[in-house]
Order: C-alpha cells, then sequence, then structure tokens
C-alpha cells in the first residue's frame, strides 16, 4: 500500500494527496466534535443536577459560570440576565398585565436564541464529514478512472498487453478507490452518530427550556 502510494504519479498523485487530506481532516474533525459533545452532554448533566437541587437562581447562576461547555447552562444564563432586567423594571414601577405578558415572552426569546446559539456550535464541522462522506468516494472513483485510463494509454502505446506492465498502474489506481472509502466510510458514521447525539442534546435542552419558564412564571409572574 505504502510502496503504490509513493510510486503514484500524475493527476492520480494529486487524487491520492487530495484523499490523504480528507482522511487526515476527518481524523481530526472526528476526535474534536467527540471531545466537544461529551463534554456538553456531561456538564450538561452535572448542571441538572444543581439546578433541581437548588432553591436560589443566583445560586444556580454561580454553578452555570463554571459549566462553560453546557449548553443548558448558556440557556439558563441567557434567561437569568432577561429575567433580572425584567425585575429591575418591575422595581421601578408597576407593569400592566400586557407589560408582564410581554416580559415573559421577552424570557422565552432570550432562551431560544440561546438554544439556537449552542446548537450552531455544537453542529460546526458536521457539514465536512458530510461533505466527505457524500464527495471522496467520487474523488477516488475519477482517481480509478483515470489511473485506468493510463494503464490503457500505456498498452495502446506500446502494443502488448503484459500483466507485469498494467498490475501496477491499475493497483495504484485502485489504491485511491481505497483512500475514499478510508475517508467517507468515518466520515459517514461519525455525522449519524454525532447528529443523533446532537438531537438528543437539542431536546434536553427543549424540555429544559420549557421548565425553566414554567418556573419563571409560577414565581415571578
Amino acid at each position: 500500500m505504502v510502496k503504490l502510494l509513493t510510486a503514484s504519479k500524475g493527476l492520480t498523485l494529486v487524487v491520492v494527496i487530495i484523499l490523504l487530506s480528507l482522511v487526515a481532516l476527518c481524523i481530526f474533525v472526528i476526535i474534536y466534535k467527540l471531545i466537544q459533545i461529551s463534554q456538553a452532554q456531561a456538564q450538561s448533566v452535572t448542571f441538572l443536577d444543581r439546578f433541581w437541587e437548588s432553591k436560589r437562581l443566583d445560586d444556580i447562576y454561580r454553578v452555570a459560570e463554571g459549566l462553560k461547555y453546557s449548553p443548558l447552562a448558556a440557556m439558563f444564563k441567557a434567561g437569568y440576565v432577561e429575567l433580572s432586567k425584567v425585575k429591575k423594571r418591575g422595581q421601578d414601577g408597576g407593569e400592566s398585565m400586557h407589560e408582564r405578558m410581554e416580559d415573559t415572552t421577552n424570557i422565552e426569546r432570550a432562551l431560544a436564541r440561546a438554544k439556537v446559539s449552542e446548537m450552531t456550535k455544537l453542529e460546526t464541522l458536521l457539514p465536512f464529514l458530510a461533505t466527505t462522506g457524500a464527495a471522496a468516494p467520487f474523488i477516488g472513483l475519477f482517481g480509478t478512472v483515470w489511473g485506468i485510463m493510463d494503464a490503457f494509454l500505456a498498452i495502446a502505446a506500446k502494443g502488448s498487453a503484459e500483466l507485469a506492465e498494467i498490475s501496477q498502474p491499475i493497483a495504484e489506481a485502485l489504491v485511491t478507490t481505497a483512500l475514499a472509502l478510508l475517508s467517507a466510510v468515518p466520515a459517514v458514521v461519525a455525522f449519524n452518530y454525532f447528529n443523533r447525539r446532537l438531537k438528543v442534546l437539542s431536546a434536553e435542552m427543549q424540555t429544559f427550556g420549557n421548565d425553566y419558564l414554567n418556573i419563571v412564571r409560577r414565581h415571578f409572574f
């Protein structure tokens, strides 16, 4: 395999370099996303435990400050900041029922914005995995077809079809297919795996947002 890679030349070599780069990038992205999403889920579990144990929002806010990788903590902080503004306005003067309903809506929007922001961060680089999984096989196929064309052109030029003369060019061409699969298969598997974990995390964020909003409405409005 290594011998075939080093023996590659011309356009086949370019395709091999591209595919090797994709393999390396896929490995990096997979490791990075695995760490990022695992940290987000682990810290979110910790935050939820503290959230339901604590009786004071300011105590929960201090806990959330220390959990910078938790999307639930980020949602709580966004809602807490908006709630603090609402409480300050309430202390400054009486509010009508309509204004109080608007305050609740503002908190809900703050939670929604935080959720979108956190999900955007967590979904970063996932499109790269999806694109690699879709495009790499075609890049490999192109390299294979080109290599086989070179082999047949060599046969035509020499007027003979000795196995020893065509086996290496064809083997070099097939290497591009192998490299394409080596990058595409892990990329597709990782994309589906991470996408599934993010769907679960998104559902947890939605549930937490609803629970938090209910608590705010019950105790502050």
